[in-house]
Protein backbone atom coordinates (compact mmCIF):
# COMPACT_ATOMS: atom_id res chain seq x y z
CA UNK A 1 0.00 0.00 0.00
CA UNK A 2 1.21 3.53 -0.77
CA UNK A 3 3.05 5.28 2.13
CA UNK A 4 4.19 2.13 3.53
CA UNK A 5 7.97 2.64 4.74
CA UNK A 6 8.64 -1.25 5.32
CA UNK A 7 8.02 -4.28 3.81
CA UNK A 8 5.08 -5.90 6.25
CA UNK A 9 7.47 -8.33 7.91
CA UNK A 10 9.09 -5.74 9.44
CA UNK A 11 6.29 -3.28 10.86
CA UNK A 12 5.87 -5.12 14.13
CA UNK A 13 7.86 -7.21 16.21
CA UNK A 14 5.52 -10.41 16.03
CA UNK A 15 5.68 -10.82 12.37
CA UNK A 16 9.80 -11.47 11.85
CA UNK A 17 10.13 -13.64 15.66
CA UNK A 18 6.65 -15.60 15.15
CA UNK A 19 8.32 -16.97 11.75
CA UNK A 20 12.21 -17.80 13.24
CA UNK A 21 10.25 -19.37 16.35
CA UNK A 22 7.89 -21.67 13.98
CA UNK A 23 11.09 -22.84 11.73
CA UNK A 24 12.72 -23.29 16.04
CA UNK A 25 10.19 -25.23 16.50
CA UNK A 26 9.98 -27.74 13.59
CA UNK A 27 13.84 -28.08 13.36
CA UNK A 28 15.29 -27.42 17.08
CA UNK A 29 14.00 -30.64 19.04
CA UNK A 30 14.15 -32.83 15.63
CA UNK A 31 17.86 -32.16 15.60
CA UNK A 32 18.22 -32.81 18.79
CA UNK A 33 17.08 -36.04 18.79
CA UNK A 34 18.91 -36.65 15.91
CA UNK A 35 22.08 -36.18 18.37
CA UNK A 36 20.96 -37.83 21.34
CA UNK A 37 20.06 -41.28 19.26
CA UNK A 38 23.66 -40.71 17.45
CA UNK A 39 22.43 -39.73 13.95
CA UNK A 40 23.86 -36.76 13.43
CA UNK A 41 26.97 -35.83 15.18
CA UNK A 42 27.29 -31.60 16.71
CA UNK A 43 30.54 -29.99 15.56
CA UNK A 44 32.87 -29.29 18.55
CA UNK A 45 31.49 -27.14 20.93
CA UNK A 46 33.41 -25.29 24.10
CA UNK A 47 29.81 -26.98 26.03
CA UNK A 48 28.06 -29.76 26.09
CA UNK A 49 25.23 -31.15 23.20
CA UNK A 50 22.84 -31.02 26.43
CA UNK A 51 24.07 -27.21 26.99
CA UNK A 52 23.48 -26.23 23.76
CA UNK A 53 20.14 -28.74 23.14
CA UNK A 54 19.10 -26.53 26.73
CA UNK A 55 19.97 -23.15 25.52
CA UNK A 56 18.34 -23.55 21.73
CA UNK A 57 14.98 -24.55 23.49
CA UNK A 58 14.76 -21.61 26.11
CA UNK A 59 17.20 -18.59 24.30
CA UNK A 60 16.59 -19.12 20.40
CA UNK A 61 12.67 -21.17 20.26
CA UNK A 62 11.95 -19.17 23.62
CA UNK A 63 12.98 -15.83 23.23
CA UNK A 64 12.16 -15.58 19.33
CA UNK A 65 8.12 -15.90 20.77
CA UNK A 66 8.96 -14.16 24.05
CA UNK A 67 11.44 -11.01 22.32
CA UNK A 68 8.21 -10.92 19.29
CA UNK A 69 5.01 -10.81 21.83
CA UNK A 70 6.90 -8.52 24.13
CA UNK A 71 7.88 -6.10 21.29
CA UNK A 72 4.32 -6.05 20.45
CA UNK A 73 2.73 -5.99 23.89
CA UNK A 74 4.76 -3.40 25.37
CA UNK A 75 4.11 -0.77 22.74
CA UNK A 76 0.54 -1.30 23.24
CA UNK A 77 1.12 -1.26 27.15
CA UNK A 78 2.12 2.46 26.99
CA UNK A 79 0.37 3.40 23.49
CA UNK A 80 3.54 4.08 21.19
CA UNK A 81 4.22 3.18 17.64
CA UNK A 82 6.74 0.55 18.50
CA UNK A 83 10.25 -0.54 17.19
CA UNK A 84 9.68 -1.53 13.35
CA UNK A 85 12.14 -1.32 10.17
CA UNK A 86 15.99 -1.97 10.59
CA UNK A 87 15.28 -1.96 13.98
CA UNK A 88 13.64 -5.50 13.82
CA UNK A 89 15.66 -6.54 10.46
CA UNK A 90 19.07 -6.06 12.86
CA UNK A 91 17.25 -7.86 15.61
CA UNK A 92 15.84 -10.79 13.33
CA UNK A 93 19.60 -10.92 11.90
CA UNK A 94 21.36 -11.22 14.97
CA UNK A 95 19.05 -13.96 16.30
CA UNK A 96 20.18 -15.99 13.10
CA UNK A 97 23.39 -14.87 13.88
CA UNK A 98 23.87 -16.30 17.35
CA UNK A 99 22.10 -19.74 15.98
CA UNK A 100 24.86 -19.97 13.51
CA UNK A 101 27.56 -18.92 16.43
CA UNK A 102 26.14 -21.88 19.08
CA UNK A 103 26.07 -24.26 16.36
CA UNK A 104 29.70 -23.47 15.12
CA UNK A 105 30.94 -21.77 18.63
CA UNK A 106 34.17 -24.42 18.61
CA UNK A 107 35.30 -23.23 15.47
CA UNK A 108 34.73 -19.35 16.54
CA UNK A 109 37.59 -17.38 18.47
CA UNK A 110 35.66 -17.11 22.16
CA UNK A 111 35.69 -12.87 21.66
CA UNK A 112 33.91 -13.26 18.73
CA UNK A 113 31.32 -15.96 20.05
CA UNK A 114 30.32 -14.10 23.16
CA UNK A 115 29.14 -11.19 20.75
CA UNK A 116 27.32 -13.25 18.49
CA UNK A 117 25.79 -15.14 21.49
CA UNK A 118 24.84 -12.04 23.08
CA UNK A 119 24.21 -8.97 20.88
CA UNK A 120 20.38 -10.25 20.27
CA UNK A 121 19.36 -10.88 24.05
CA UNK A 122 20.86 -7.81 25.00
CA UNK A 123 19.62 -5.50 22.20
CA UNK A 124 16.02 -6.93 22.76
CA UNK A 125 16.26 -6.30 26.68
CA UNK A 126 17.57 -2.94 26.51
CA UNK A 127 14.68 -1.79 23.77
CA UNK A 128 12.27 -3.31 25.89
CA UNK A 129 13.65 -1.85 29.11
CA UNK A 130 13.80 1.39 27.41
CA UNK A 131 10.08 1.37 26.10
CA UNK A 132 8.84 0.24 29.23
CA UNK A 133 11.17 2.91 31.65
CA UNK A 134 10.80 6.31 28.72
CA UNK A 135 6.90 5.71 28.99
CA UNK A 136 6.17 4.49 31.99
CA UNK A 137 3.46 7.77 32.87
CA UNK A 138 1.33 6.40 29.91
CA UNK A 139 1.74 2.59 31.00
CA UNK A 140 -1.49 0.99 31.14
CA UNK A 141 -0.43 -1.91 33.45
CA UNK A 142 1.43 -0.91 36.94
CA UNK A 143 2.81 -3.90 37.46
CA UNK A 144 5.36 -4.11 34.48
CA UNK A 145 8.25 -3.61 36.78
CA UNK A 146 8.05 -7.13 37.27
CA UNK A 147 9.51 -6.83 33.76
CA UNK A 148 12.04 -4.22 34.42
CA UNK A 149 13.47 -7.14 36.97
CA UNK A 150 12.90 -10.32 35.07
CA UNK A 151 14.22 -9.18 31.54
CA UNK A 152 17.77 -8.23 32.55
CA UNK A 153 18.01 -11.22 34.97
CA UNK A 154 17.64 -13.70 31.63
CA UNK A 155 21.09 -12.47 30.77
CA UNK A 156 23.04 -13.93 33.76
CA UNK A 157 20.94 -16.82 32.73
CA UNK A 158 21.99 -17.10 29.58
CA UNK A 159 25.41 -16.93 30.82
CA UNK A 160 25.26 -19.49 33.34
CA UNK A 161 23.66 -22.00 31.08
CA UNK A 162 26.79 -21.88 29.08
CA UNK A 163 29.07 -22.49 32.13
CA UNK A 164 30.03 -26.68 33.18
CA UNK A 165 29.95 -25.68 36.53
CA UNK A 166 26.38 -23.36 36.99
CA UNK A 167 24.22 -25.33 34.26
CA UNK A 168 21.57 -26.36 36.32
CA UNK A 169 21.57 -23.43 38.08
CA UNK A 170 21.13 -21.00 34.70
CA UNK A 171 18.77 -23.90 34.29
CA UNK A 172 16.35 -23.08 36.95
CA UNK A 173 16.84 -19.71 36.64
CA UNK A 174 15.75 -19.59 32.89
CA UNK A 175 12.30 -21.86 33.55
CA UNK A 176 11.63 -19.21 36.35
CA UNK A 177 11.83 -16.34 34.55
CA UNK A 178 10.08 -17.84 31.64
CA UNK A 179 7.42 -19.19 34.28
CA UNK A 180 7.23 -15.40 35.51
CA UNK A 181 6.83 -14.15 32.28
CA UNK A 182 3.98 -16.98 31.35
CA UNK A 183 2.00 -16.09 35.05
CA UNK A 184 1.80 -12.10 33.75
CA UNK A 185 0.77 -12.98 30.45
CA UNK A 186 -1.93 -15.33 31.64
CA UNK A 187 -3.28 -13.30 34.12
CA UNK A 188 -3.44 -10.37 31.25
CA UNK A 189 -4.91 -12.46 28.64
CA UNK A 190 -7.22 -14.91 29.80
CA UNK A 191 -9.47 -12.18 30.93
CA UNK A 192 -10.02 -11.01 27.55
CA UNK A 193 -10.54 -14.47 26.31
CA UNK A 194 -13.03 -15.94 28.01
CA UNK A 195 -15.63 -12.62 28.04
CA UNK A 196 -14.70 -13.42 23.90
CA UNK A 197 -15.28 -16.73 23.76
CA UNK A 198 -18.29 -16.95 26.92
CA UNK A 199 -19.10 -13.70 27.93
CA UNK A 200 -18.47 -14.36 31.55
CA UNK A 201 -15.90 -12.51 33.42
CA UNK A 202 -13.18 -13.83 34.90
CA UNK A 203 -13.11 -13.67 39.01
CA UNK A 204 -10.00 -11.13 39.82
CA UNK A 205 -8.39 -10.33 43.56
CA UNK A 206 -5.65 -7.93 43.12
CA UNK A 207 -3.94 -9.69 46.64
CA UNK A 208 -3.95 -13.00 45.33
CA UNK A 209 -2.83 -12.00 41.61
CA UNK A 210 0.44 -10.19 43.10
CA UNK A 211 1.02 -12.67 46.23
CA UNK A 212 1.01 -15.01 42.82
CA UNK A 213 3.83 -12.66 41.07
CA UNK A 214 5.44 -12.20 44.24
CA UNK A 215 5.93 -15.89 44.97
CA UNK A 216 7.00 -16.18 40.57
CA UNK A 217 9.59 -13.75 41.21
CA UNK A 218 10.71 -15.36 44.90
CA UNK A 219 11.03 -18.88 42.40
CA UNK A 220 12.82 -17.51 40.41
CA UNK A 221 16.16 -17.72 42.28
CA UNK A 222 15.13 -21.33 44.09
CA UNK A 223 18.10 -23.06 42.84
CA UNK A 224 19.96 -20.20 45.29
CA UNK A 225 17.70 -21.47 48.03
CA UNK A 226 17.69 -24.41 50.39
CA UNK A 227 16.01 -27.09 49.22
CA UNK A 228 13.57 -27.56 51.39
CA UNK A 229 12.32 -23.84 51.79
CA UNK A 230 12.62 -23.32 47.67
CA UNK A 231 10.05 -27.06 47.62
CA UNK A 232 7.96 -25.18 50.19
CA UNK A 233 7.93 -22.16 48.48
CA UNK A 234 6.78 -24.00 44.92
CA UNK A 235 3.94 -25.78 46.90
CA UNK A 236 2.78 -22.80 47.98
CA UNK A 237 3.07 -21.07 44.91
CA UNK A 238 1.19 -24.03 43.21
CA UNK A 239 -1.92 -23.92 46.08
CA UNK A 240 -2.44 -19.75 45.66
CA UNK A 241 -2.21 -21.01 41.73
CA UNK A 242 -4.92 -23.59 41.75
CA UNK A 243 -7.37 -21.71 44.42
CA UNK A 244 -6.99 -18.73 41.37
CA UNK A 245 -7.81 -21.70 38.81
CA UNK A 246 -11.29 -22.51 40.17
CA UNK A 247 -12.27 -18.84 40.31
CA UNK A 248 -11.42 -18.29 36.59
CA UNK A 249 -14.33 -20.77 35.62
CA UNK A 250 -12.41 -23.66 33.69
CA UNK A 251 -15.57 -25.67 33.47
CA UNK A 252 -16.28 -23.77 30.88
CA UNK A 253 -12.86 -23.14 29.38
CA UNK A 254 -12.40 -26.59 28.91
CA UNK A 255 -14.78 -27.15 26.75
CA UNK A 256 -13.54 -25.06 24.15
CA UNK A 257 -9.72 -26.02 23.18
CA UNK A 258 -8.55 -22.99 21.65
CA UNK A 259 -9.18 -21.67 25.46
CA UNK A 260 -9.11 -24.91 26.91
CA UNK A 261 -5.62 -25.57 26.12
CA UNK A 262 -4.39 -22.51 27.68
CA UNK A 263 -5.84 -23.44 30.62
CA UNK A 264 -4.17 -27.01 30.64
CA UNK A 265 -0.59 -24.87 29.87
CA UNK A 266 -1.67 -23.24 33.36
CA UNK A 267 -1.83 -26.64 35.14
CA UNK A 268 1.32 -27.23 34.05
CA UNK A 269 2.91 -24.45 35.92
CA UNK A 270 1.40 -25.87 38.66
CA UNK A 271 2.24 -29.83 37.87
CA UNK A 272 6.08 -28.34 37.52
CA UNK A 273 5.53 -26.78 40.94
CA UNK A 274 4.67 -30.36 42.71
CA UNK A 275 6.90 -31.79 41.32
CA UNK A 276 9.39 -29.74 42.42
CA UNK A 277 8.10 -29.32 46.00
CA UNK A 278 7.96 -33.06 46.53
CA UNK A 279 11.21 -33.70 45.60
CA UNK A 280 13.25 -33.50 49.10
CA UNK A 281 10.49 -35.36 50.99
CA UNK A 282 9.49 -38.05 48.17
CA UNK A 283 11.60 -40.68 46.42
CA UNK A 284 10.12 -40.73 42.81
CA UNK A 285 12.39 -42.20 40.31
CA UNK A 286 11.62 -40.36 37.50
CA UNK A 287 13.32 -41.11 34.32
CA UNK A 288 14.62 -38.47 32.27
CA UNK A 289 14.35 -34.45 33.49
CA UNK A 290 10.47 -34.51 34.32
CA UNK A 291 10.31 -31.26 35.72
CA UNK A 292 11.97 -29.05 33.27
CA UNK A 293 9.92 -31.13 30.62
CA UNK A 294 6.79 -31.02 32.40
CA UNK A 295 7.32 -26.71 31.65
CA UNK A 296 9.28 -26.74 28.30
CA UNK A 297 6.05 -29.62 27.22
CA UNK A 298 2.79 -28.56 29.20
CA UNK A 299 3.88 -24.89 29.44
CA UNK A 300 5.57 -23.76 26.35
CA UNK A 301 4.59 -26.55 24.12
CA UNK A 302 0.66 -25.68 24.71
CA UNK A 303 0.34 -22.17 25.23
CA UNK A 304 3.06 -20.99 22.48
CA UNK A 305 1.06 -22.45 19.67
CA UNK A 306 -1.86 -21.12 20.62
CA UNK A 307 -0.58 -17.63 21.10
CA UNK A 308 0.75 -17.77 17.47
CA UNK A 309 -2.40 -18.83 15.98
CA UNK A 310 -4.15 -16.03 18.35
CA UNK A 311 -1.93 -13.09 17.79
CA UNK A 312 -1.23 -13.91 14.09
CA UNK A 313 -4.98 -13.89 13.21
CA UNK A 314 -6.12 -10.65 15.35
CA UNK A 315 -2.77 -8.90 14.62
CA UNK A 316 -3.19 -9.13 10.84
CA UNK A 317 -6.79 -7.68 10.93
CA UNK A 318 -8.42 -11.19 10.46
CA UNK A 319 -10.86 -12.97 13.11
CA UNK A 320 -9.50 -14.97 15.99
CA UNK A 321 -11.31 -18.49 14.75
CA UNK A 322 -9.29 -21.42 15.11
CA UNK A 323 -9.78 -24.00 12.48
CA UNK A 324 -9.52 -27.71 11.55
CA UNK A 325 -5.48 -27.66 11.01
CA UNK A 326 -5.10 -25.42 14.34
CA UNK A 327 -7.00 -27.42 16.33
CA UNK A 328 -4.93 -30.31 15.01
CA UNK A 329 -1.75 -28.45 15.76
CA UNK A 330 -2.75 -28.15 19.29
CA UNK A 331 -3.68 -31.84 19.84
CA UNK A 332 -0.90 -32.88 18.36
CA UNK A 333 1.17 -30.81 20.88
CA UNK A 334 -0.93 -32.51 23.75
CA UNK A 335 0.31 -35.95 22.47
CA UNK A 336 3.69 -34.40 22.25
CA UNK A 337 3.51 -33.71 26.09
CA UNK A 338 2.24 -37.53 26.54
CA UNK A 339 4.96 -39.08 24.63
CA UNK A 340 7.90 -36.97 26.08
CA UNK A 341 6.52 -37.02 29.99
CA UNK A 342 4.59 -40.21 30.35
CA UNK A 343 6.00 -42.68 27.47
CA UNK A 344 9.41 -42.73 29.46
CA UNK A 345 7.71 -43.67 32.94
CA UNK A 346 5.86 -46.14 31.34
CA UNK A 347 8.87 -47.85 29.31
CA UNK A 348 12.31 -46.93 29.94
CA UNK A 349 13.70 -48.89 27.69
CA UNK A 350 12.47 -47.01 24.66
CA UNK A 351 13.67 -43.61 25.54
CA UNK A 352 15.28 -42.60 22.71
CA UNK A 353 12.61 -43.70 20.38
CA UNK A 354 9.49 -41.35 22.86
CA UNK A 355 12.59 -38.81 22.41
CA UNK A 356 12.03 -38.92 18.53
CA UNK A 357 8.17 -39.32 18.48
CA UNK A 358 8.06 -36.11 20.83
CA UNK A 359 10.12 -34.36 18.14
CA UNK A 360 8.38 -35.26 15.16
CA UNK A 361 5.44 -33.87 16.90
CA UNK A 362 6.84 -30.62 17.36
CA UNK A 363 8.22 -31.14 13.66
CA UNK A 364 4.28 -31.82 12.85
CA UNK A 365 2.62 -29.20 14.88
CA UNK A 366 5.31 -26.35 13.79
CA UNK A 367 5.06 -27.38 10.25
CA UNK A 368 1.50 -26.58 10.21
CA UNK A 369 1.39 -22.86 11.50
CA UNK A 370 4.23 -22.56 9.40
CA UNK A 371 2.58 -22.79 6.67
CA UNK A 372 -0.47 -21.72 7.38
CA UNK A 373 0.52 -18.67 9.13
CA UNK A 374 3.87 -17.08 7.69
CA UNK A 375 1.96 -15.82 4.40
CA UNK A 376 -0.21 -14.38 6.85
CA UNK A 377 2.59 -12.44 8.46
CA UNK A 378 4.36 -11.84 5.51
CA UNK A 379 1.50 -9.76 3.70
CA UNK A 380 -0.19 -6.38 4.90
CA UNK A 381 -3.45 -6.39 7.51
CA UNK A 382 -6.52 -7.65 5.42
CA UNK A 383 -8.01 -4.51 7.35
CA UNK A 384 -5.81 -1.84 5.79
CA UNK A 385 -3.75 -0.54 9.10
CA UNK A 386 -0.55 -0.78 8.84
CA UNK A 387 0.24 -2.07 12.48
Amino acid sequence: MAGRSTHAVWTVGFRPFFILAMFAGLSLPLLWALIFGGRVTAPAMPFSVMQWHAHEMFFGFGWAVLGGFLLTASKNWVSIRGYHGPALALLALAWLQERAGMWFAGSLPPLLFHISNNLFLVAVVAMLMATLIRHRRSDSYADNYFFLLVLPTFLLAKQLMLSTEYFQIGVSLALGLFRMAFLVMLERTLTPFMKAAFQVPILRYGPLDKSIKLLGLLMVVESLLPRTVSALLAAALALLLLGRFFRWQPQLALRRLDVGIMYLGYLAIVAQLLIHAADPFVQLHWVGTVSVHVFTFGVMGLIIPAMIVRISNGHTGRKVVFDGLDKTALWIMLLALTVRVVGPQADPAGYVQWIYLAAICWLACFSILAWRYIPFLLQPRVDGKEH
